[in-house]
């Protein structure tokens, strides 16, 4: 006569772990590898001909018109393409009935499910290349400032003025509105002043 040996054996962990791992997959799999691409190609590109032009030409007016028409390409591919698909945020100027200019933030909402239709490695890059340039163009204009380098500052501060624009524009959409941004910073300065104001008081007890 047979016997159950009472045991069940549950593969549901193994489903579960198949799960996961196909989450995994998704977040850091690239959903837009073209937005991806052009997110940092011009911006990258236009870095590298600043650094470059000089070696590879000695036309001034070639490499700057080269160097605008990187900074504006990717002013529009940012500001109208890659921030849509690889983050779900957008920023844009209208003009009301009235004739006021007016700035609008948006962030796309999360669906129902909690899913985004970014992933992660997506949002990284674009963060990354969103923050990261526009550093890269101060210390640039620091440079041309400090080395004399007058005809440079042009080209320099276009390329702060358009990419600062976007990562502005971008923070707002993430952060919120002006508000939000001011209590953000104030709540920061208001911690960082108690924690040193607790140490201070710590040391002192000691």
């Amino acid at each position: 006569m047979l016997r159950d040996s009472g045991e069940d054996i549950e593969d549901v962990s193994l489903f579960d772990a198949d799960d996961e791992a196909s989450r995994r997959a998704k977040k850091s799999k690239l959903r837009h590898p073209v937005a991806s691409f052009f997110h940092l190609f011009f911006r990258v590109s236009a870095i590298v001909v600043y650094l470059l032009c000089e070696l590879l030409t000695s036309s001034f007016i070639a490499c700057m018109v080269t160097i605008i028409l990187l900074l504006s390409c990717d002013f529009w591919a940012v500001k109208n393409v890659t921030g849509r698909l690889m983050v779900g945020l957008r920023w844009w100027n209208q003009v009301d009935d009235d004739g006021r200019s007016q700035w609008i933030f948006e962030a796309r909402k999360v669906s129902a499910q909690g899913s985004k239709a970014s992933s992660e490695a997506e949002s990284r890059i674009f963060w990354l290349g969103l923050i990261t340039c526009p550093m890269i163009w101060v210390i640039f204009a620091f440079s041309a400032l400090f080395s004399f380098k007058v005809k440079w500052l042009a080209v320099v501060i276009m390329g702060v003025v358009l990419q600062g624009a976007n990562l502005y524009g971008y923070i707002r959409c993430k952060v919120g509105s002006r508000k939000n941004l001011t209590s953000m910073a104030t709540s920061y300065l208001g911690k960082q002043f108690l924690r040193q104001t607790v140490a201070k008081d710590d040391q002192t007890a000691s």
